[in-house]
C-alpha cells in the first residue's frame, strides 16, 4: 500500500525561513461565547487574548462588580493564518475571522500590548463611583451639553450610559450621555 504524500507542511517542518511570523486576528465569537472560544483556542496551542474588565451592574435592584468582556462578542488570537485557518474555524464558539473583503483583519503588536497595559494600569476597572438617583439634578460635565443642568432620569442597563431629562427654555428633552460626565449639583 503506498504511503500518501502530504500537501501542506507543518509548521515544525518549515525553516525557520519559510516561517511567516504570527499575526494577531480579530475573531468573531457566537454570542456570549467569548470563554467557550478562548479556552477552545488555547486547547489547540493558539495563542488568545481575550481582555476581561470588572464593571458596576444593576442585578435585581443591586449593584454588583461582574466581569465582562472589553470587546463583547470579540477576541484576539495570534496564529498563522495557513496553517491554523480550518482549526481557528471549526473551534467551539467560533463564528469568523473578521475580514476587510477578501483580506483577514491583523492587529499591530504594539496596539495588543497597548491594551495590555491599559488594563493594567486600570486595574481592570470600569465604571463610576457616584450613584445617582431618579430625579435629581445632575450637572453635565463634559461632551457637547457642558455646563447644562439636567434631571437624571435612569441608567441604561449594561453600559455606561444615563439617560437625562435636559430642561433648556421651557423645553424639557431627553437626551443619552456617558455617565461618567455628570456630577451631582
Amino acid at each position: 500500500m503506498k504511503s500518501m504524500t502530504r500537501i501542506d507542511q507543518s509548521v515544525e517542518d518549515k525553516t525557520p525561513l519559510e516561517r511567516e511570523p504570527l499575526q494577531w486576528y480579530v475573531i468573531n465569537t457566537k454570542p456570549h461565547q467569548e470563554a467557550t472560544a478562548k479556552s477552545s483556542l488555547e486547547r489547540a496551542g493558539i495563542e488568545v487574548f481575550s481582555p476581561y474588565v470588572k464593571e458596576r451592574r444593576l442585578i435585581r435592584r443591586q449593584r454588583k462588580i461582574v466581569l465582562a468582556p472589553l470587546f463583547p462578542g470579540y477576541l484576539f488570537a495570534r496564529f498563522d493564518m495557513s496553517d491554523h485557518y480550518r482549526l481557528v474555524m471549526y473551534a467551539r464558539g467560533i463564528r469568523d475571522v473578521v475580514a476587510f473583503g477578501q483580506e483577514p483583519a491583523t492587529v499591530d503588536d504594539t496596539i495588543i500590548e497597548g491594551i495590555r497595559r491599559r488594563l493594567e494600569d486600570s486595574n481592570s476597572m470600569i465604571g463610576v463611583n457616584a450613584s445617582f438617583n431618579p430625579g435629581q439634578v445632575v450637572r453635565i460635565q463634559d461632551g457637547p451639553l457642558h455646563g447644562l443642568e439636567a434631571i437624571f432620569e435612569k441608567e441604561m442597563t449594561g453600559s455606561e450610559r444615563a439617560v437625562l431629562l435636559l430642561r433648556a427654555l421651557s423645553y424639557q428633552a431627553r437626551v443619552v450621555v456617558n455617565i461618567r460626565h455628570i456630577a451631582n449639583m
